[in-house]
């Protein structure tokens, strides 16, 4: 891992978050102890607890600053797009953009360590924000005739399951010598297309 760094006055608690995710970067979520992201931080082994009970309690932590960085990205390309169609494809390109840029965050984000989100409220709700944002989407293209009739949350998971392959197969460097951005359009126009209605015959509406 590199230097560390003293840490003198400020945010302690967003110190040991922003240590944690170069440890994650370099060794992955198994290597992250409260031990080591404190002598990163230069601070001493009982620092931490100040903020954190315990090593759970700042995975959740690193795990929600993901969420809330994802959430406000989707916002801000959200409001760009005006119909239904467009939102979904700009939520889908969002999140795969996010992913790419925050790597760490991802992987914590959908760590088995914090599966169980009801152990940590505030990392519950972060990630239901982001969750209820594509399902309220998808309801939304339904109203409209533009997304085929279905349970939006299984519709979500559809979705949801599509772009984080892609993005956690781009992060592992497994474009297959493809651009990026031509394998995150692709991806995610075929999302749309899936999400679309059927005629009874089974054939896409023109």
């Amino acid at each position: 891992m590199g230097k560390k760094r003293p840490y003198h006055h400020g945010n302690l608690r967003q110190a040991l978050i922003d240590a944690a995710l170069e440890l994650i970067e370099e060794r992955g979520v198994s290597a992250l102890t409260l031990r080591e992201v404190a002598r990163q931080v230069g601070v001493t082994h009982a620092a931490p607890q100040r903020h954190f009970a315990d090593r759970a309690a700042l995975v959740a932590a690193v795990a929600e600053q993901g969420f809330r960085g994802l959430a406000a990205h989707v916002a801000a390309v959200r409001g760009s797009a005006r119909t239904p169609a467009q939102r979904l494809r700009a939520l889908g390109v969002a999140y795969v953009e996010y992913a790419l840029a925050h790597p760490a965050h991802l992987r914590v984000m959908f760590s088995p360590e914090v599966a169980d989100k009801s152990r940590h409220p505030e990392l519950a709700a972060a990630a239901q924000a982001v969750h209820g944002t594509l399902v309220e989407q998808i309801a939304n293209g339904q109203r409209q005739g533009s997304v085929a009739p279905g349970d939006p949350d299984e519709l979500s998971f559809a979705a949801w399951s599509m772009v984080h392959g892609c993005a956690v197969l781009l992060i592992d460097g497994q474009a297959m010598g493809r651009s990026k951005r031509a394998l995150i359009d692709a991806v995610v126009d075929r999302l749309y297309l899936g999400l679309g209605p059927r005629e009874p015959s089974g054939k896409r509406r023109s």
